[in-house]
């Protein structure tokens, strides 16, 4: 399989500066660095874009390049170079890799560090979510540990410094390679990067420094929130690390649907069933809405699906600007079991209306050649 050119890989054209290689290089090593990409291929892409850099990246090999193609460096990726996992010190590669990540896999692993947001889903419901409500709810998350306060050892024993790696919490690997020396930097194993060890490890968190507690936490609901919707509640996640703020707690908010009303924008819509007298000669009808009855004047002659607007009393607006309108639907409901005095009356309404109501005893077939004639 042909391998792949390297101006190519780092995305940038052959008459590229050495400013926009350095650049195009250091954004794809953000994205790919195994440390934070959990893709399958991400360490095999981040040795390709190393090995991609380490040529164009240097003068020399890139003139090289240029003239002769990949067949100048028939050995990179492949020992010449080593892991390209690591970092090198040759070229400037092993500064500018430093400068890009600080020193990924343990230069700053005994640094403090920001803790874990977490992620809870609430249901309220659809009155609560309209005027806003106070709730409870209960989670689970990691604190710092109250017997040892994030030492990690029992209280009153020894804490040193590590001394494989004299507190840095990484150790640093130096490998000589044909194009010089290779030095790469890993956490300590012994400390795992803490910089410290301890021999009695701490007997309620056994050593890890924290502890996993339930949480009451009280959650304003805002007036006006809709179904899906997120809050976050500041400092409420995970503890930080190492002396690390905590993360946050975002809350999903999911409306529970209303029996009689139904939600657009901050718009209430309720169907109202009347009658087709009331629709015909008009009536006073008590209506429901969120905050209780209104009455509703139907006019002479309202057809069905008419909209009646009630300025108000919809929803408030999550942000404040206002509050909107309940919609009133009207659906006129066709009787389905008529007395015989009820038919009559309305085949004696029909004709004086001048219409001719069809004959109960004709067929479908007999209706639609009536109405083709």
């Amino acid at each position: 399989m042909a391998k792949e050119d390297y101006y190519d890989v780092l995305g940038v054209p052959r008459g590229a500066s050495d400013d926009e290689i350095k650049k195009a290089y250091r954004k794809l090593a953000r994205e790919l660095h195994p440390d934070v990409n959990k893709e399958p291929d991400a360490e095999e892409r981040f040795k390709t874009i190393n090995e991609a850099y380490s040529v164009l990246g240097d003068p020399e090999r890139r003139a090289k390049y240029d003239q002769f193609g990949h067949s100048a460096f028939d050995n990179l990726g492949q020992g010449g170079f080593g892991d390209f996992g690591d970092f090198a010190d040759f070229g400037g590669f092993g500064d500018l890799f430093s400068e890009i990540f600080g020193g990924f896999g343990g230069r700053q692993a005994h640094r403090p560090q920001r803790g874990a947001d977490l992620r809870y889903e609430m249901t309220v419901e659809f009155e609560e979510a309209a005027f806003g409500a106070e709730k409870e709810i209960s989670i689970p998350r990691t604190e710092i540990c109250d017997h040892c306060h994030g030492n990690q050892a029992e209280p009153g024993t020894p804490i040193t410094t590590c001394p494989e790696c004299n507190g840095s919490g990484q150790v640093r690997f130096v490998q000589q390679t044909p194009f010089g020396q290779m030095a790469s930097t890993r956490t300590c194993s012994r400390c795992r990067g803490e910089g410290k060890t301890f021999s009695t490890p701490c007997t309620v968190c056994h050593g890890a420094g924290t502890q996993r507690k339930m949480r009451t936490i009280n959650v304003k609901i805002p007036a006006g929130i809709d179904d899906g919707q997120s809050l976050r509640l500041a400092g409420r996640g995970e503890t930080g690390q190492r002396g690390g703020p905590p993360g946050d707690l975002l809350v999903l908010v999911r409306v529970k649907p209303h029996q009689l009303f139904r939600r657009e924008g901050r718009n209430v819509v309720y169907e109202l069933p009347i009658s087709f007298v009331q629709a015909s000669l008009g009536d006073e009808i008590q209506v429901p809405t969120l905050e209780g009855t209104v009455n509703l004047r139907i006019p002479e002659g309202t057809q069905s699906g008419r909209m009646f607007r009630l300025r108000g009393k919809g929803i408030q607006d999550v942000r404040g600007s206002g509050r909107g309108d309940q919609l009133v639907q009207v659906k006129v409901v066709t009787p389905q079991k008529l007395t015989a005095k009820q038919k009559e009356l309305l085949r004696q309404f029909a004709q004086e209306g001048g219409g001719d109501l069809p004959e109960e005893n004709k067929g479908f077939f007999e209706r639609v050649k009536d109405a083709l004639r």
